[in-house]
């Protein structure tokens, strides 16, 4: 009995640990495996990623190439020579018309200076009173003759202060015909003695004090006048209104601007010059003017240089006048160009010029052969465009064939 139950539990032992050793040694060669694949993994990874950067980089050469016209076929060079690319003479001359030679040419030489259109006159309209806006008969755009009114104050309280002065004035008249009458009888008793002088100054005083009330009340008639003149605003210039700045209700103070008025016949371009070009101007002289959103140019003339320069700017006001196109209104943008001196720029004939991809590109005739050669072209001027850069004076550039343009 004792043997038998100690010999059970150590069979049992030796069987967990052999179960439980054979499943480590499984796991661990799960393990092997999953990393031996990760390697092959990343191992195949990398060499895509370097067959990739080797084709695009590739790629990215023979573009280059193209684009530089490595495969493009060499032109034959001028008779004389009659060599190709490789030295050799393939019976094809290039024409004498399709050779064309770098050139300098002297062209005028400018400077614009920017500006604004102003009306030469124009007048700012305002009130000249303390009242309220009872009518406006106009609106911006339309035209105006001089005095033409324009825009009605409320005068209630000025006609009435009309009707008291004329009130008055009417009893100063009627004192001053009494008075009068009593000064001509005083005087006449003074002469036959029949009055005493003090009596004669007295009439006289009273009659020279009517005199003068009389006056002080026509003149404020005259005032009250003038001020129900005032609440009739009128044009003062032929010309169009802009800027209306009231309605009707609306109380203005004396010196308000209501509108603004300016004559669209004579139109000036105020602009500002830098010291040292205005310094050449003289009022008078002929210039080169334009307006941009018009697409008109003329020759203007500078009619006023303001005889002082703004210190912020270190610049003079210049205003030029010249012919008005239809369509110019106030505020509209203008340039003027100041003459400088002329300038070498270098040319090719604009059929010279080859566009391929990004690139601007000629063919050059260059020791024998006719390569192509990239350049930076600036402004298309009639003489051909300039060079800024890729050609010298004196090169060679070869034209296209007109002939086989033509046929293809």
């Amino acid at each position: 009995m004792l043997s038998l139950s100690s010999s059970g539990p150590s069979e049992s032992v030796t069987s967990v640990v052999s179960s439980s050793g054979d499943t480590s040694s499984g796991e661990v060669v799960t393990h092997r495996r999953a990393e031996e694949r990760g390697k092959q993994r990343n191992w195949l990874r990398t060499v895509l990623w370097w067959f990739g950067v080797v084709g695009t980089t590739s790629a990215l050469a023979m573009l280059l190439l193209i684009l530089a016209g490595f495969f493009h076929p060499k032109v034959a060079v001028p008779p004389g020579d009659g060599e190709t690319e490789e030295g050799k003479n393939d019976g094809q001359a290039i024409p004498g018309e399709r050779i064309a030679t770098v050139r300098v040419v002297r062209r005028p030489r400018w400077e614009s200076a920017v500006g604004t259109v102003r009306p030469v006159h124009e007048a700012a309209v305002a009130s000249k009173l303390l009242a309220k806006v009872v009518e406006v008969r106009v609106r911006a755009g339309q035209a105006v003759q001089k005095g033409e009114v324009l825009v009605r104050l409320d005068d209630a309280d000025l006609q009435a202060r009309k009707k008291q002065a004329e009130a008055a004035l009417q009893s100063a008249h009627s004192l001053l015909q009494q008075t009068q009458a009593d000064y001509e009888r005083a005087a006449q008793l003074l002469r036959s003695n029949s009055i005493a002088r003090s009596e004669f100054d007295k009439a006289e005083a009273a009659w020279r004090a009517a005199q003068a009330e009389r006056e002080r009340l026509q003149q404020l008639l005259r005032e009250a006048e003038v001020l129900l003149e005032y609440t009739i605003i009128r044009s003062p210039i032929d010309g169009i209104v802009t800027d209306k700045r009231v309605e009707v209700g609306d109380t203005v103070t004396p010196g308000q601007v209501v509108l603004t008025v300016y004559n669209p016949a004579r139109m000036q371009l105020v602009v500002t010059v830098r010291e040292s070009l205005a310094q050449r101007l003289r009022v008078g002289q002929k210039i080169r003017g334009r307006l941009e959103s018009l697409d008109y140019e003329c020759e203007a003339t500078v009619s006023e240089i303001v005889p002082e320069a703004q210190t912020a700017s270190r610049s003079f006001t210049v205003k030029v006048v010249g012919p008005c196109p239809p369509g110019v209104y106030s505020g509209m943008f203008g340039r003027i160009f100041l003459p400088l001196e002329d300038e070498e720029v270098l040319v090719i004939p604009p059929a010279a010029v080859r566009h391929i991809g990004q690139l601007t590109m000629v063919e050059v005739l260059s020791a024998g052969r006719v390569v192509r050669r990239s350049v930076l072209l600036g402004r298309q001027l009639p003489e051909g465009y300039e060079v800024l850069s890729g050609l010298r004076e004196g090169e060679q550039v070869v034209l296209p064939d007109s002939q086989k343009e033509i046929s293809s």
